[in-house]
């Protein structure tokens, strides 16, 4: 399998698809009220992930490994978490498991990030309570939509699901 790194972790896209997904949804001047958590055992992967999301954003927690990952989530209470597949320890399909069965966390929304594009992959995703899968190398248009979609617009723009 072909090693990421920075540069290669998200897909090139044309200027012109740049421009459009950063007209799409344009960054709050203060930032989101969101914390994300990055599960990945790539020091590379969370070196990406977390500049990415910090520009458009969004605050980053991070944890290196599945069990790291599970120990964060329930200390942190992160609104959303990315979750690697492969890892040292228990396994991003495990960790799944695991935070679906607390009651603090079995309604965070999980989002898969795999190397793996196969649909059996996506299926043991679903299958463990993932709320989406996105596969690597990233489309950034993709990325972002699968983020806004599984946080609502509620939590983006401050909102309790409760508020009327």
């Amino acid at each position: 399998m072909r090693r990421f790194s920075f540069k290669n972790l998200f897909k090139r896209s044309s200027a012109a698809d740049a421009i459009k997904e950063r007209r799409e949804r344009p960054r709050p001047s203060n930032g989101y009220d969101v914390t994300i958590l990055v599960v990945d055992d790539s020091p590379t992967v969370i070196a990406a992930f977390t500049k990415v999301l910090t520009q458009a954003g969004f605050r980053v927690i991070t944890a290196m490994n599945g069990d790291a990952g599970v120990s964060m989530a329930k200390a942190e209470r992160p609104d959303l978490i990315l979750m690697d597949v492969v890892m040292p320890g228990i396994n991003g399909y495990q960790a799944t498991r695991q935070l679906r069965q607390e009651p603090m966390t079995a309604d965070t929304p999980i989002i898969i990030v795999s190397g793996e594009q196969q649909t059996t992959e996506q299926m043991w995703g679903r299958k463990a309570g993932a709320n989406g899968f996105i596969s690597k190398p990233i489309d950034r248009g993709a990325f972002f939509g699968k983020i806004f979609e599984c946080l609502g617009e509620d939590k983006l723009h401050g909102k309790s699901a409760d508020a009327d």
